[in-house]
């Protein structure tokens, strides 16, 4: 069930918060041993994502529906965010969340694109080329 664009962005927001400070209290933790540090990574590719839904929201919400993300500054902005976050718990933690966070917009990427071109009418070559002659 899809949720509307404000509610979407409430909640991306709240849970991009929630999770930034999770990461920041259990930073010794997740800097304790190869996996954890892994895995802080891995959450940080879903802050990457949770940050990338709150700004697109906020964009479609004040600049209209037709507006998307790009990849500078919206996409790189919430990388280098996100990165710097991670970087704070470790250094494999920001290395791992680019190539996670890499992954993860390859299937965002590939979702939109799923959802937002199944609407529109396929064009027939053939019929705009009549249109222009006449």
């Amino acid at each position: 069930m899809a949720v509307s664009t404000t509610v979407s962005l409430v909640l991306s927001s709240v849970f991009a918060v929630l999770l930034f400070s999770t990461m920041q209290l259990y930073r010794p933790w997740f800097a304790s041993n190869q996996l954890n540090t892994i895995l802080g990574g891995y959450i940080g590719s879903w802050l990457f994502v949770l940050a990338l839904t709150a700004i697109s929201n906020l964009e479609t919400i004040v600049l209209g529906d037709g507006f998307q993300a790009k990849l500078f500054p919206e996409i790189c902005f919430c990388l280098v965010g996100t990165m710097f976050a991670c970087g704070t718990i470790h250094r494999v933690s920001a290395t791992t969340c680019f190539l996670f966070s890499i992954f993860a917009l390859y299937f965002v990427n590939k979702i939109s694109q799923k959802s937002q071109n199944a609407a529109m009418p396929a064009v027939d070559a053939h019929t705009s080329s009549k249109k222009k002659r006449k």
